[in-house]
């Protein structure tokens, strides 16, 4: 039979603390500050679809001069839906878990829809709207506190915006990396 051995701490007027009786690990989180916080942690931390990618369809790139952030953005098609997304880049933390949702929130989506998914999570950091609308990002909102921080937010949604604005064939052909400008006939 196994042994069960509980933890616990003395606590200051000479009793037993039980961490279990101290801790409500299940507890809802009543400050929803606190969760946005955890949220862009979390995407700042282990951002996703990181990395950039080979033969994008779209491609563009985006840089804060006030703070040095630096963003990349690719998207590949699959007709006019999104089908793959991803950034690299350096930068803040802000900067970093906003690249990251947008990837999240935008993939699978159709290019007109992203875009205007895209001016409504700008405006909405910009406090020039709601973001009633805008789903996890809603986690960035918090920037609004912070005016020096709302180019962080917005850097890689405007790239996006960019990329997606490209004029894009089915081949690559409009991705300047990819164009021949002068063919040899």
């Amino acid at each position: 039979m196994a042994t069960k051995i509980l933890l616990c701490r003395r606590r200051s007027d000479g009793l037993l603390a039980f961490p279990w009786k101290l801790a409500k690990p299940f507890a809802p989180v009543d400050d929803l500050e606190e969760l946005y916080e955890e949220v862009i942690l979390d995407h700042s931390r282990r951002p996703r679809n990181f990395g950039a990618m080979e033969n994008p369809h779209g491609r563009a790139e985006g840089y804060n001069a006030s703070c040095g952030d630096g963003v990349e953005v690719f998207v590949r098609y699959d007709g006019e839906v999104i089908s793959a997304i991803s950034f690299s880049g350096e930068g803040c933390a802000i900067s970093r878990a906003s690249a990251s949702l947008m990837t999240e929130a935008v993939s699978g989506l159709g290019r007109s829809v992203a875009i205007e998914r895209a001016e409504m999570v700008m405006a909405a950091l910009c406090g020039t709207a709601n973001g009633s609308a805008i789903g996890n990002c809603a986690a960035l909102l918090g920037v609004r506190k912070f005016p020096m921080r709302i180019k962080c937010a917005t850097l890689p949604w405007h790239a996006l915006r960019s990329a997606l604005k490209e004029e894009w064939h089915p081949h690559g052909e409009s991705n300047p990396d990819c164009r021949n400008e002068n063919p040899v006939s």
